[in-house]
C-alpha cells in the first residue's frame, strides 16, 4: 500500500509498505477513504512543530470505511463508515483519571507522535472509531475532527448567549470555532488580514469581519463593546505578538483562550491579568467531543459542505500544499482522496 511519510523537514515521499494486519481482538481494519488537511500538517512537513517526531506518517483528520474486525470488536462491522479519534491516551495517569485525557501525562497524537492515516490502510482500535452519520459524505466527514477543536475551545471557553467573542484569524480553525461560537448565541467578531478569509467569516455569520491591515484593531473592538472590550478572545493566530496582543482586546473578568504552540516567550505584564481578573486558558485537542460533534452534525446545526474548497488525489499532496500556501487563491478546507 501507499503511505504518505515525512521523512524529515521538508521532505516528504510517498512510501510502498506492508498493508497492516490486526493484532489485537479489539483492532479493527479501515480502508481510508478520505483526509483533511491541518495547519499542523504542514508544520510537521516543514519541520515548525515542536512536538512531532520523524519519520512521520501525518494524517489526523480520517474518514475511512471497515473492511476487518478483531474478534472482541463490538458496535462495529464490516462496511462501517468511521472517523478516527487521533488522541491517544494512557488511561491511568492523575490527567486521564480526573478526565482531562487529551493532555494525559503520556500523550500521543496519531499524526505527530505515532504515524497517521495518510496511507490506503491503517489499523485503529474501536476506542478511537465513531461512527458517521448517515447522509454525511466521506469529504465531510473529515470535517468533524476539526469540529472537535472548535467544541473543545468553546467549552475551556465557557462560551454562552452573553457573550462577545472576538476570534483572532479566519483560517479554518477560526471559522470552524466561529461556526460553533454562533450555535451558542454568541456575538462573534473575527480578524485576519486577508480579505478572502473575512468574506468567510461573514457567509459564515461573524457580526463583524476586521481587516486588520486596515485598522486598529483595539480601537475597533472597543468601538463595537462601546469601551468595555470582549468577553472572549481566541487567538487562533497563534504568534507571540497575537498573544500579547489578546490580553490588550478583552474585558475585565474576560477570557483569552490561547491555541499556540510557540516556545517563545511572550511579552505581558502579570498586572494586566491580576487587576482585571483575567482567565488565561490554553486548548488543546478535544477532550471526548466527538459524540457532541457527530449530533451537532446529525441534526444539521452544523453546515460544513461550505467549508471545502478543493479535493486531491493523496498522491497530489505536494500539489495540494502549493494551493494552500499559495496566498493568490482562495481556499478552505483541502481534501485528500485515498
Amino acid at each position: 500500500m501507499k503511505a504518505l511519510c515525512v521523512a524529515s523537514p521538508n521532505h516528504m515521499v510517498i512510501e510502498e509498505r506492508p498493508k497492516p494486519s490486526i493484532s489485537s481482538p479489539t483492532d479493527i481494519l479501515l480502508k481510508v477513504k478520505t483526509g483533511g488537511i491541518c495547519g499542523s500538517d504542514i508544520h510537521i512537513y516543514h519541520g515548525s512543530s515542536p512536538v512531532a517526531t520523524y519519520p512521520r506518517v501525518i494524517g489526523h483528520e480520517i474518514a475511512g470505511e471497515i473492511v476487518e474486525i478483531g474478534k472482541e470488536v463490538s458496535g462495529f462491522g464490516v462496511g462501517d463508515r468511521v472517523v478516527i479519534d487521533p488522541v491517544v491516551s494512557c488511561g491511568v495517569c492523575y490527567q486521564c483519571r480526573i478526565g482531562r485525557r487529551n493532555v494525559c501525562g503520556q500523550l500521543k497524537v496519531r499524526g505527530v507522535h505515532v504515524d497517521g492515516g495518510y496511507q490506503e490502510y491503517v489499523v485503529v482500535p474501536q476506542s478511537s472509531l465513531y461512527h458517521i452519520p448517515a447522509g454525511i459524505s466521506w469529504e465531510e466527514a473529515i470535517m468533524i475532527e476539526p469540529f472537535t477543536i472548535a467544541e473543545q475551545v468553546c467549552s475551556r471557553a465557557e462560551i454562552t448567549k452573553e457573550d462577545v467573542v472576538f476570534i483572532m484569524g479566519a483560517g479554518p480553525v477560526g471559522l470552524s470555532i466561529l461556526k460553533r461560537a454562533k450555535l451558542s448565541g454568541a456575538t462573534c467578531y473575527v480578524s485576519d488580514i486577508i480579505g478572502a478569509k473575512l468574506d468567510f467569516a461573514r457567509q459564515y455569520g461573524a457580526d463583524e469581519a476586521i481587516n486588520a491591515k486596515n485598522v486598529d484593531v483595539k480601537e475597533e473592538i472597543l468601538r463595537l463593546t462601546g469601551g468595555n472590550g470582549a468577553t472572549v478572545v481566541i487567538d487562533a493566530v497563534c504568534s507571540v505578538k497575537s498573544f500579547e496582543l489578546a490580553l490588550s482586546y478583552v474585558c475585565s473578568a474576560g477570557r483569552v483562550i490561547a491555541l499556540g504552540f510557540s516556545k517563545e516567550p511572550s511579552a505581558i505584564n502579570q498586572l494586566s491579568i491580576t487587576a482585571r481578573e483575567i482567565d488565561v486558558r490554553g486548548s488543546r485537542l478535544h477532550n471526548n467531543k466527538f459524540p457532541t460533534v457527530i449530533e451537532l452534525f446529525t441534526s444539521g446545526k452544523l453546515e460544513v459542505k461550505d467549508m471545502i474548497t478543493h479535493c486531491f488525489p493523496f498522491t497530489e499532496i505536494h500539489e495540494a500544499l502549493k494551493l494552500i500556501e499559495n496566498p493568490e487563491i482562495e481556499n478552505g478546507k483541502v481534501v485528500l482522496l485515498f
